[in-house]
């Protein structure tokens, strides 16, 4: 367990929490561990049917941790040896983070309340879902510090501005506003700061209050789509069309129709 990640759960969404604000949520080795555990285990919890990704303060995520970074490098300088097998296999196993906010069959909600930056950005691109404060300050920041990019952020970023854009905000890490990153697709809405908590409680609850079995499927569909060829994702869809119409939400959704009314979803 470690404070540098807080849960609460209320009215069927998950909040998780990036809990270090005196460094801008900067990620730690703990705070990712506890990340994964808690996203696999709201993948799999029924009564989980929103989970919202925040940060503590009043920024995101400003991405790694660059101070322990430049210990880190310090400490190779001094002799200290570690095999680039070694550090791949650490970084790649903190990245499986991004994979299970993509894949969980249940929507993923990153509330961007300032500044997110780096891995932190990335974080954010693997939910399915962003919303910011209009005045954020969102960047991709890898550039600046002669560095690539990870936790998947050049898988999802392309599929949200397109190539070329993409590119540009990977090479420059130029500093975007939310309304400028609303304006491209980056995040889904930008509302501004008197608004943002309200605004954002209230779109996570229309979320958790979505068919959750459906949006599972639906998920699946669409993220084979970005590689799939049409007839694969056509079988999909049979398939899964076929599972979402044999569930009690569809059954429940079809009958409040028929008596001309709002349906009542519970996931199953």
């Amino acid at each position: 367990m470690t404070d540098q990640l807080l849960e609460t759960f209320a009215d069927g969404i998950l909040t998780l929490t990036l809990n270090r604000p005196e460094a801008r949520n900067a990620l730690t080795g703990d705070m990712l561990d506890a990340l994964d555990a808690a996203a696999r285990r709201a993948a799999l919890d029924p009564d989980v049917r929103c989970l919202v990704l925040t940060g503590a303060g009043n920024a995101f995520c400003s991405g790694g941790d660059v101070k322990g970074q430049a210990k880190a490098a310090a400490a190779r300088a001094a002799g200290e040896r570690f095999s680039i097998e070694q550090r791949v296999h650490g970084l790649r196993a903190g990245m499986e983070a991004s994979r299970l906010l993509h894949e969980m069959p249940k929507p993923t909600l990153a509330v961007i309340p300032g500044a997110a930056a780096g891995a932190g950005l990335s974080l954010a691109l693997a939910c399915d879902l962003r919303v910011a404060v209009a005045d954020a300050k969102i960047t991709t920041a890898f550039s600046k510090v002669g560095a690539s990019g990870d936790y998947g952020g050049s898988y999802f970023l392309p599929r949200l501005v397109g190539a070329a854009k993409a590119r540009e905000l990977y090479f420059t890490a130029d500093i975007i506003t939310g309304t400028e990153a609303a304006a491209i697709g980056l995040v889904n809405h930008a509302w501004p700061a008197a608004e943002f908590a309200a605004a954002a409680a209230a779109y996570a609850r229309k979320l958790a209050a979505l068919p959750t079995a459906a949006i599972g499927y639906m998920k699946k569909n669409l993220n084979a789509a970005g590689e799939a060829s049409l007839s694969q994702v056509l079988d999909l869809e049979a398939e899964h069309m076929v599972r979402t119409m044999m569930t009690e939400d569809h059954a429940r959704a079809a009958q409040a129709f028929v008596e001309k009314r709002a349906p009542e979803f519970r996931g199953y």
